[in-house]
C-alpha cells in the first residue's frame, strides 16, 4: 500500500495558504508543488509550460464536464482527447501529474484541485486555508505593494478564478467546509505556528486509519 503521507491545500488569497505549504514541507523533509506542479505537468505531458501559467486555475468555459472525465479515463491518444479545448488539456495533464507525484513521493500540494484528484488514495489529508478580509487585505498589500482597492481587487478576483476553477472541475464546493477533512482560520496565527498545528492534524488523521 501506498503510505506517502500527501497533504493538499486550498486556500483564499491572503490566507497564507501557499506560504504555510511551503513551511509544513521543510517540516516533512518533503516538496511542496504549487507553481512547480506546473513545471511538472508540462514536462510529464508535453505540453508547453507557458500554456499552464496562462490557464492556471482560471474559470473555464462551459464545455461539458463529463467529456473531460470520459477522455481521462481513455488517456490521452484520443480523437476526443485530440479535438479538446486546450484548458480541458491542461487540467488533465496537471490531474495526472498529481496522482503520478502522490505515488511517488510525501508532498504538499497547493490548490489546482489535487484533493479532488486524490480522493482514492489513502494518506491524503486536505486542508481549506482561510483568513479574515481585512486580514488578507492587509497581508496582500504588503505582499504586492498594493494600495487598498487594488488589493481588494486581486483578492475577489483570484478567489473567483479559484472557486470557479475547483466548482467546475470537482465534485465539491470550494470553501465549503465539507468539501476538506480541516479548515484553518489563520487570521490570528503565524505562518510557522499554523504550518505546526496542520501537520500535527494530518498526523493524527493518519494514525487514525
Amino acid at each position: 500500500m501506498n503510505e506517502n503521507l500527501i497533504i493538499t491545500i486550498e486556500r483564499q488569497a491572503g490566507s497564507g495558504g501557499r506560504q504555510i505549504g511551503k513551511i509544513i514541507a521543510e517540516k516533512m523533509n518533503a516538496k511542496c508543488y504549487d507553481e512547480e506542479l506546473l513545471e511538472r505537468a508540462a514536462k510529464d505531458s508535453g505540453i508547453a509550460e507557458e500554456l499552464f501559467h496562462a490557464h492556471d486555475e482560471k474559470p473555464t468555459s462551459s464545455f461539458l464536464y463529463s467529456l473531460v472525465m470520459d477522455t481521462y479515463s481513455l488517456a490521452y491518444n484520443t480523437t476526443a482527447y485530440t479535438d479538446m479545448p486546450i484548458n480541458h488539456k491542461i487540467f488533465l495533464a496537471q490531474f495526472d501529474s498529481i496522482k503520478k507525484i502522490a505515488k511517488e513521493e510525501s508532498c504538499v500540494i497547493v490548490g489546482r484541485c489535487a484533493d479532488y484528484a486524490l480522493a482514492d488514495l489513502p494518506h491524503v489529508v486536505s486542508f481549506f486555508v482561510c483568513a479574515d478580509e481585512k486580514i488578507r487585505l492587509e497581508r496582500l498589500m504588503k505582499q504586492r505593494d498594493l494600495n487598498e482597492r487594488n488589493a481588494k481587487d486581486l483578492m475577489n478576483r483570484t478567489d473567483k478564478d479559484r472557486s470557479s476553477y475547483y466548482n467546475y472541475y470537482s465534485s465539491k464546493k470550494w470553501g465549503d467546509a465539507r468539501s476538506y477533512d480541516f479548515c484553518i482560520n489563520t487570521s490570528e496565527l503565524d505562518y510557522d505556528v499554523a504550518a505546526d498545528i496542520m501537520l500535527e492534524m494530518a498526523t493524527r488523521k493518519i494514525k487514525s486509519m
